[in-house]
């Protein structure tokens, strides 16, 4: 996917709501860090998949500035619940304002802490419809098994950043230590989502990889 034809997808799909548009510019401001947005169409594929699912109840696990949270809570109607959740509230202030602009605020419930002890609280909690997971690599299989518990028959485990610029087929060749466990990390991670039977699992080559799994028992 290079840029021209990443514009001109973009381009060819329903425009991206102002909040979101203005977020990810604010974002791109931060340097280095501001990969960890997810792109506008991905966000746009997050929207619809909750509203194809009549999601009332979602998890969103790594808050960043808030561009998938908001992208998930704008398909929820307007008593559904977000909880997203970050180690973090250093970009916090910045999601909030965005949140409350796209008018989906009263909807989000940020959760400070790791993400394996906010799923792990939601256990004794009712079943939820789509669990999004875009935050340390390493803890995916963590999240793996804590989500899918989560989830009510045909829900939603989505998953980014799968195939981590592509070294996850040669994690070897990834040009640091830390990439290289986490592009071993997610090859487990991926195989163990294609082997588990309670999933149908289907990897998409949307941004840096994105899965999707439907909960079917």
């Amino acid at each position: 996917m290079n840029p021209a034809l990443r514009r001109y997808l973009v381009d060819n799909s329903t425009p991206a709501p102002e909040a979101l548009v203005d977020l990810a510019a604010r974002t791109a401001g931060l340097g280095d860090a501001a990969g960890m947005m997810v792109p506008t169409e991905q966000a746009a594929l997050l929207t619809l998949l909750v509203r194809l699912t009549g999601a009332r109840r979602v998890v969103d696990v790594g808050t960043f500035t808030g561009g998938s949270a908001l992208a998930l809570a704008l398909g929820l109607p307007g008593d559904g619940q977000l909880i997203t959740c970050d180690v973090t509230r250093q970009w916090l202030p910045l999601a909030q304002e965005h949140w409350a602009a796209a008018g989906v605020a009263d909807r989000i419930d940020f959760r400070l802490g790791p993400a394996t002890r906010t799923l792990a609280d939601l256990t004794s909690a009712p079943p939820v419809d789509l669990v999004f997971i875009d935050a340390d690599k390493m803890n995916y299989p963590a999240y793996h098994r804590l989500a899918v518990p989560l989830l009510r028959p045909g829900g939603l485990l989505v998953a980014d950043n799968v195939l981590l610029d592509g070294y996850v087929l040669a994690p070897g060749l990834a040009p640091e230590p830390l990439a290289r466990r986490c592009a071993q990390v997610l090859r487990g991670f991926n195989a163990a989502l294609a082997a588990d039977d309670r999933l149908e699992t289907m990897m998409l080559p949307i941004a840096d990889g994105l899965t999707i799994a439907r909960r079917v028992r």
